[in-house]
């Protein structure tokens, strides 16, 4: 979380991008310790993503659910885009009216 030391939880199922929040239990730090603010590990932990700075999820616990292909990444270097050449600065106003 956004200032605070990593931890780590068990998911019930992955978020979506229709989720606020991040549903877990069994929260503990890096060490397996329990945070200072929980008062039993065995609770559920409803945290808002907008203070969750990314999720990190372990190949292993991605192969226990099944393997889900959208995780994938390409092998390989990822590609990089060419920067976009626009012949006058009306050719980039009017290619970000289209967005």
């Amino acid at each position: 979380m956004t200032n605070e030391q990593p931890l780590m939880g068990d998911l019930r199922a992955l978020p979506t991008s229709a989720d606020a929040c991040l549903l877990c239990t069994n929260l503990r730090g890096m060490s397996g310790k329990k945070p200072s603010f929980t008062d039993a590990l065995d609770s559920w932990f409803l945290i808002p993503l907008t203070v969750i700075r990314f999720v990190e999820l372990p190949q292993a616990s991605i192969d226990d659910i099944g393997g889900d292909d959208r995780l994938a990444l390409p092998a390989g270097p990822v590609p990089i885009p060419e920067p976009m050449d626009f012949d006058s600065g009306n050719e980039l106003l009017r290619r970000m009216r289209e967005v």
